[in-house]
């Protein structure tokens, strides 16, 4: 995450938000809203279990109050910047991750319909990596629609 990419250097990692959602609309205009959220999770999923593999924490026994904090760092504003990671708790079979400022919400005006599945997506792969497990997520609140949240709630998969 720290190392520029060799052929940007004087750009270096990032682009604007601005960009990345005409990536989005562009998709959804050629493919379709379903067809695009469906290739945006599974990006987000590749790209969150490499994350996970890069920082060492597959299969991980930390808590998730220690998970929270080490993927709001590799994701948050001091790395990728793609969401800030607020906190991850678990009840009963259910893994509720609470994130703000993602992405996927950026720029939309409030009660929008717009999904988080790219940002889903990436946090889904990140612990099915750190847990070992096959999990299936869910956006279940959106700071779009009333949230104080973007929550997504993932459960195991059997």
């Amino acid at each position: 995450m720290s190392n520029p990419i060799a052929s940007r250097p004087q750009l270096g990692d990032f682009i604007s938000i601005v960009c990345f959602k005409s990536v989005i609309t562009g998709m959804e205009e050629a493919l379709g809203e379903k067809a695009t959220a469906i290739a945006l999770i599974a990006a987000g999923r590749t790209r969150g279990k490499n994350l996970v593999k890069d920082l060492g924490l597959s299969n991980s026994s930390e808590d998730f109050i220690t998970i929270a904090e080490l993927l709001n760092r590799a994701v948050g504003s001091e790395g990728t910047r793609l969401t800030a990671v607020d906190k991850i708790a678990q009840a009963g079979d259910v893994i509720r991750v609470y994130c703000s400022e993602t992405v996927c919400t950026a720029g939309e005006p409030q009660g929008s319909d717009r999904k988080c599945t790219f940002t889903m997506g990436a946090i889904w792969g990140a612990l099915s990596e750190i847990t070992g497990k096959k999990l299936r997520g869910i956006h279940t609140e959106s700071v779009l629609r009333g949230g104080t949240h973007d929550v997504f709630e993932f459960t195991t998969v059997e």
